[in-house]
């Protein structure tokens, strides 16, 4: 069976959530049986997320490999299970600076070098990548931005192009659009849905499913008007409402039909869908027994696209408790030693958010100081862990100008250094520790009852780490080193043996865990939390009485 491809764009208004659509029909496609990878084609000219602030674009999503990607990656690999890798995230930037490079090169033979066919030519290329590699079944396309956009304007054109080059039968598109509802008129526009087709189909791509968000029911006259001036079938107009929890969209979109009709227009040969599974965790979400709240210590929490990959590890782990975690964002700049009580008097747990820079840090310090002081459960990760090994070294070490070179060059205790292959790097895009490394615990630590097994793999992304050459003062104090890079003797794991849970990691959990694998840390730390709620009164029921899945 040929690879078939799924193009998936949308309408003239932003943040419709092409990602979580693309995510739910992955997730019912795998369910079905398939193979499946998501692509993202990215329209900004960076050629990747990573220099970018948290503010401007979210998470920095990173892979196994080691690419820094849009934070789409982490919803795909969350339903789906499967790992994406660097050519699942493809920017205007790289494919910029592909092109030319082969032009410096002489690739082109001495052409001249254009949009067309060279730069299309680059983006069909990786596309074809993945679909020619073998490994999977269906490769759906996420074009970012919006039609109409003229950065988009290149992939549409590629888009068009491929459809053609694979042939009409292996190929699908897909438009995200919106229905908006107008009070006044009390009723719902269509307008936005045809003038997005229109824009579309003049750039010479034709939509074979619309999906239409909405907050109101479709109705038969709605769904009618939509089939008619956009040139599709009846069946092929979907409806996508708002829900409560992004992981019921798959529900509600197999509720609409969108699997079995992407099945029956691709000739696809696939099994009656299993999401027994799935449906359990929705369940579970949405019917817990009880809530805790945990405080998010970090920089950027104005925007919570930020930590995307964190809360939804909290998800995960909620429902392997049985609890909502409640979480409450707390601006680092904010803390300081008169206020931390009263911020920290109703949570059961305490992260401290990873980031970059001196801003918010000694916010970050006093939380790790109140949480060890006050036997909270205390979960460090990376700059977070990095905070827990500085106020330690401040205040039970007794190095009081203890702090990162990050932040102070010239401290007197460097506990936190640049890495030694790091001190040389000018050029800030794709060069920290990055990616899939070995992290071997000790046994009987926190890390290995929560894993299970002394060795296991975690991803980075960070320029500075434990000083190896300080790091004798901790162990003297008290502090335990649970867990190594087994290569390099670079410290992963920091706990606190005499604390109920005290644990700070340098790596990133949070993009590991997924719907069908919670990540071991996040369920233990959630455990743990639930534990002190229940002993200081902070954890609340739950009313039960709520729809169940169907």
């Amino acid at each position: 069976m040929a690879t078939k491809y799924i193009f998936v764009t949308g309408g003239v208004t932003s943040s419709l959530g092409k990602g979580i659509i693309c995510a739910s029909l992955g997730r019912l496609l795998v369910a079905r049986g398939l193979r499946v990878t998501i692509q993202k084609l990215d329209p900004y000219i960076n050629v990747d997320p990573g220099t970018m602030n948290p503010y401007e674009h979210g998470e920095v999503y990173v892979t196994e490999d080691g690419a820094e990607t849009d934070l789409d990656l982490g919803h795909y690999e969350r339903f789906l299970d499967i790992r994406t890798s660097q050519e699942n995230n493809v920017t205007t930037g790289r494919v910029y600076n592909d092109v030319i490079s082969k032009e410096r090169q002489g690739a082109y033979l001495g052409k001249t070098v254009q949009v067309i066919p060279h730069i299309t030519d680059e983006i069909k290329s990786h596309t074809l990548a993945l679909g020619e590699s073998g490994d999977y079944d269906v490769v759906i396309v996420e074009i970012g931005g919006t039609v109409g956009d003229i950065e988009s304007l290149p992939y549409i054109e590629a888009v068009r192009q491929l459809r053609y080059d694979v042939g009409r039968e292996n190929t699908l598109s897909i438009h995200l659009t919106l229905v908006p509802y107008l009070s006044a008129a009390r009723e719902l526009k269509t307008k936005p849905t045809q003038h997005s087709v229109k824009t579309l189909s003049e750039s010479g791509l034709q939509p074979d499913i619309i999906v239409a968000r909405s907050e109101y029911e479709l109705d038969d006259t709605i769904r009618n008007k939509i089939a008619q001036f956009c040139n599709v079938e009846y069946d092929d107009v979907i409806a996508s409402l708002d829900a409560e929890s992004i992981y019921e969209v798959p529900l509600l979109m197999q509720g609409e039909g969108l699997d079995e009709r992407v099945i029956s227009k691709l000739n696809l040969k696939s099994t009656d869908p299993d999401l027994e599974r799935w449906i359990g965790f929705v369940e579970a979400v949405r019917n817990p027994s009880t809530e805790i709240n945990i405080a998010l210590v970090g920089k950027y929490v104005e925007h919570h696209d930020a930590y995307k990959s964190i809360v939804e590890a909290f998800i995960h782990a909620g429902a392997v408790n049985d609890c909502s975690v409640n979480i409450k964002w707390l601006q680092s700049d904010d803390l300081t030693g008169k206020n931390i009580a009263d911020k920290l008097n109703d949570v059961s747990g305490v992260l401290v958010a990873p980031g970059f820079g001196g801003r918010g840090i000694e916010g970050k310090l006093v939380a790790a100081r109140y949480s060890r002081e006050n036997d909270i459960p205390y979960f460090g990760i990376c700059l977070g862990m990095q905070c827990a090994v500085i106020e330690y070294a401040r205040n039970v070490c007794g190095w009081e100008g203890a702090n990162s070179t990050e932040f102070n060059e010239d401290s007197e205790y460097p506990i936190i250094d640049l890495m030694p292959d790091q001190k040389n790097i000018e050029d800030k895009g794709g060069t920290m520790r990055l990616g899939l490394y070995d992290c071997k615990v000790k046994i009987d630590s926190k890390a290995h009852e929560a894993y299970g097994k002394e060795l296991f793999k975690e991803r980075h992304r960070h320029r500075y780490e434990v000083n190896n050459n300080l790091r004798y003062k901790l162990v003297e104090e008290g502090m335990e080193l649970t867990g190594f890079n087994p290569e390099r003797d670079l410290v992963e794991i920091v706990e606190l043996p005499d604390h109920p849970w005290f644990v700070g990691v340098q790596f990133h959990p949070e993009l590991c865990s997924t719907v069908n694998n919670p990540q071991p840390l996040f369920v233990d730390f959630v455990k743990a939390s639930l534990k002190y709620g229940k002993q200081h009164e902070l954890n609340f029921p739950v009313n039960k009485d709520k729809a169940t899945v169907t």
